[in-house]
């Protein structure tokens, strides 16, 4: 590479560079500094190195506990729907269908998620699927402000987008490995282990990872259908920062959530690198 050619290379990254040094780097850098000072005898910011902040995390261990727990749960659930949902989209609809039935999965997101959890608090409510309960005979079933909410209420909002990445990995599928499978005499169900999923993996991990990062972060689908019994980081951030005015015990808490997010991260990538080298040994057949 020649000099000019280094010099206009740098020139087109510095925007980018100067953008994500700002809106991200210099955030994560505060927010670290924070998280090793004090709170303020008027709430805020108190300058200080001590490790008390992370000493407390125990603190909020019910809001780590939830959204470690109801994160992956419910990315697993949005992936056992969304897979037969996308393969059906990708392998089975005919192409003059297709393009309809995909704007319907991307209707949802024409409304604001603050009403579609608003929504749901009627369907899971007293008089909602409750009271349709109750006319078979199961009385006093209570959905609303449970973890069953929050599940119902995060698998909902976020099942397009483990959907698309699925979809577009199955849409490069190349029909005729599978037409050759059957003409080899493969039951479906081995062609479908050993060949569309495999190459479907990089789109899975892409629709999991995405969904499970957003739902580390969610504060306002628990704070709706959890009715403050049911909360996660998100909503322990907000009211570390906004309520109590504790910024550093706040700063603390988003730090080991970050933590945690970087090394979901690693594993992702390592999973990333290992899929596709099975997707390579797939296509080499």
């Amino acid at each position: 590479m020649t000099m000019t050619q280094s010099r206009a290379r740098a020139l087109l990254l510095t925007p980018a560079g100067l953008w994500y040094a700002a809106m991200l780097l210099l955030p994560l850098a505060v927010v670290l500094i924070f998280s090793f000072g004090e709170r303020s005898a008027i709430g805020g910011y108190a300058p200080g190195f001590t490790f008390e902040q992370y000493a407390n995390l125990p603190a909020r261990f019910a809001a780590f506990r939830n959204t470690l727990t109801l994160a992956p749960v419910g990315t697993i659930a949005a992936l056992l729907i969304a897979y037969p949902l996308a393969y059906f989209l990708a392998v089975k609809v005919s192409p003059k269908w297709k393009t309809m039935l995909l704007v319907l999965v991307i209707v949802p997101f024409w409304t604001s998620i603050l009403i579609r959890s608003y929504a749901w608090i009627f369907l899971l409510g007293g008089k909602g699927i409750p009271a349709l309960l109750e006319t078979i005979g199961l009385d006093d079933v209570r959905l609303l402000n449970t973890p069953f909410a929050v599940l119902v209420g995060i698998v909902y909002g976020y099942l397009p987008l483990m959907v698309f990445p699925i979809y577009v990995a199955l849409e490069k599928l190349d029909k005729r490995l599978l037409e050759a499978a059957a003409d080899l005499g493969t039951p479906p169900w081995r062609a479908f282990l050993q060949i569309t999923l495999p190459l479907s993996m990089p789109g899975v991990l892409t629709g999991s990872m995405l969904v499970f990062i957003l739902l580390m972060g969610e504060f306002l689908i628990p704070a709706i259908l959890g009715g403050g019994k049911v909360f996660f980081v998100g909503n322990a951030l907000v009211d570390l920062f906004l309520q109590s005015r504790n910024w550093a015990f706040g700063s603390a808490v988003a730090v080991a959530l970050v933590v945690i997010m970087l090394i979901t991260i690693g594993i992702y990538s390592r999973l990333v690198k290992r899929f596709g080298a099975s997707r390579d040994d797939v296509g080499l057949m």
